[in-house]
């Protein structure tokens, strides 16, 4: 296709030389962009359909970057970043040493804020816009953020505060499964400019002025204002919280949203736009199946992806979701629990054949540990699909609600290790460091699909909290037994016998390990658990060998090679010891293999680590 106007557009500054009226045309060029562009690359398409227009008319109204646009989450900003000079690096989007699918600070001035997470705009936003006041500085703020991370604890902190504090900041909600607004019309659309506009909020500050001589006047007009708004637009929960709320309005109507935006510019304080989107706007196949669409590999965008097409060997979230409905047939006290992942944790069968088992809380990690927390008090055998980077979120709740009351909690920890595409913000590089120092907490990570739902098993079984951590994506493809058995708790095996260097290799990384172990005639070792470690087994091996490594897909600095360093320590062994891991920066985005080779965790790199550090 042809993009003429979109090739016009090098920057918000060529958008706002653009006449209005052109608008609804570019909007479209820059839809049909993106379904070309993404269809080639992979990435998050259905959300990012339903922003085009509020993209375009934010940039075209706001002074961006010097007016600071933030936005939740960021899987909405492929539009955002097409008008802010990154339309060429498209080709790249989310593969090593291109742009990031995410708002990044030293990617663009435009991206003003970092994101990857839920529900941190309007926090970022309002301290952005406290800045501004106290030096004296000229911009507007504007936090855009979608109905699903409203749901937040975080969102709603921040609203508490933004709606007592003299700032002028602008929240958008878009709201794009129309799950809080009726549908909209016409006289929305009126009362959206009518109610936005200077005229009405000058009248209603100087009606203050005069009703404040007669304070029950006053009140009397409040409560009218408020029941007459209420009537015909849901404000009134936004306006306790001391904002000035608009909307909703059609969020794909640069008619209705243009002239919004404009007056709510000129306005101070607290604002609140509730605009209405559709995920997949303009295309649709995503239309129809928007969570299908959400996030996609490369696809013929003429004829769409083929649902249920997989490339034969299962993944660890099948193996987890399969493995909670089997467990689940077999005892009634489970409970299966999720913050709003219900298809990237892999329960959607679940849901549907245990649908009053089914918990998804909403973007909510600290509730859903403290709410599984809750069902075992009461004998409930609650497990939580969570990502190892949500997880981060829940740390106290897991910590406090959850370990120091022993309960048997069990996390199913997805995205363990490099995670690929999504890059820094979701690799779940952090988990066995900040989970081997919770006292009570069994901790487990599987080498393959097979030993996976043995684990899954294992930690079910568990009378106290436990941990199962694994990699997203495939495994090498062993092949899992219908039965649910256990293994024993805290004991790893040999899987290779060697001599003088022993490889113990904690979660996937056995792979590479034993194929580096072949090359170098080293025992490699399949440890299984990070608490408790098999002191046994280590004890043999460090007495045995004269070097031990320690190979693991998590940060080098407080993971699993820390604790056999510690455990040795504790046995008064001398052994020498290698830790191979993730280091000490965050990892960019690229693919999962090539990333791995990168940081020297294939077979290839394992061998020359040991090489390096140790000379026979």
């Amino acid at each position: 296709m042809t993009f003429p106007l979109l090739d016009a557009v090098l920057s918000p500054a060529d958008l706002r030389q653009l006449p209005r009226e052109e608008l609804p045309k570019l909007a479209e060029e820059l839809r049909a962009f993106l379904v070309e562009s993404v269809a080639k690359t992979g990435g998050h398409l259905a959300s990012n359909l339903g922003t085009v227009e509020l993209t375009l008319a934010l940039h075209y109204v706001f002074n961006t970057p010097d007016d600071r646009l933030v936005w939740d989450v960021g899987h909405q900003t492929y539009a955002h970043k097409v008008l802010t000079g990154r339309r060429a690096g498209m080709t790249r989007l989310r593969m090593k040493d291109g742009i990031s699918g995410f708002p990044r600070r030293h990617e663009s001035p435009y991206d003003t804020f970092g994101v990857g997470h839920s529900s941190t705009s309007i926090s970022a936003a309002l301290g952005m816009a406290v800045a501004a006041r106290d030096k004296g500085e000229d911009r507007r703020v504007v936090a855009v953020i979608g109905d699903g991370a409203m749901s937040a604890g975080q969102a709603f902190e921040a609203l508490n505060n933004a709606g007592v504090i003299d700032a002028n900041l602008l929240v958008v909600l878009n709201d794009n499964d129309m799950s809080i607004s009726r549908p909209v019309g016409a006289l929305n659309k009126y009362l959206a400019r009518l109610l936005s506009g200077r005229t009405f909020n000058a009248a209603r500050r100087a009606g203050e002025k005069v009703l404040a001589m007669a304070p029950p006047l006053l009140e009397f007009a409040k409560r009218a204002e408020e029941h007459v708004k209420g009537m015909i637009v849901p404000s009134t929960l936004f306006q306790e919280f001391g904002f000035n709320y608009i909307g909703p309005i059609d969020g794909h109507d640069l008619d209705s949203l243009i002239p919004t935006l404009q007056n709510l510019r000129e306005l101070t304080g607290p604002q609140f736009l509730h605009v209405v989107t559709r995920k997949g706007q303009g295309y649709k196949l995503a239309e129809a199946d928007p969570i299908l669409y959400h996030g996609v590999s490369k696809f013929d965008a003429s004829n769409g992806i083929e649902p249920g097409k997989s490339a034969g060997k299962l993944t660890y979230t099948q193996i987890f979701g399969d493995w909670l409905c089997d467990m689940a047939a077999s005892d009634e006290r489970l409970v299966g629990v999720t913050p709003a992942m219900c298809e990237g944790s892999g329960m959607v069968r679940f849901a549907a054949e245990f649908p009053k088992r089914y918990h998804d809380v909403g973007i909510a990690e600290q509730h859903a540990l403290t709410f599984a927390a809750g069902l075992a008090c009461e004998g409930m055998k609650p497990v939580v699909a969570i990502y190892s980077t949500f997880l981060q979120r829940a740390y106290d709740q897991l910590v406090h609600d959850v370990a120091l009351q022993n309960l048997p909690v069990m996390l199913a920890i997805d995205r363990g290790g490099i995670v690929g595409a999504d890059g820094a913000t979701h690799n779940g590089a952090f988990d066995l460091s900040y989970l081997t120092c919770i006292p009570n907490l069994v901790i487990m990570a599987p080498a393959d699909e097979a030993e996976c739902r043995r684990m899954l098993t294992t930690a079910y079984r568990i009378d106290g909290p436990t941990a199962v951590r694994y990699p997203r994506g495939t495994g090498p493809g062993a092949q899992p037994a219908a039965a649910l058995d256990a293994l024993p708790v805290g004991k790893g095996e040999v899987r290779r016998h060697g001599r003088r260097i022993a490889l113990l290799a904690f979660g996937t990384l056995l792979a590479p390990a034993l194929e580096a172990g072949a090359t170098l005639d080293a025992t490699v070792a399949n440890m299984r658990f990070v608490k408790p470690l098999d002191h046994e087994l280590i004890k043999e091996l460090a007495t045995s060998h004269d070097l031990l490594v320690s190979i693991e897909e998590n940060a080098v600095i407080g993971g699993a090679g820390s604790e056999v360093e510690r455990a040795l320590a504790s046995q008064g062994l001398t052994a020498p010891l290698l830790r191979l891991g993730l280091p000490d920066r965050f990892v960019d985005h690229g693919d999962q293999a090539q990333l791995l080779a990168e940081l020297g965790l294939d077979a290839k790199g394992i061998v020359d680590s040991v090489r390096r550090n140790f000379h026979s």
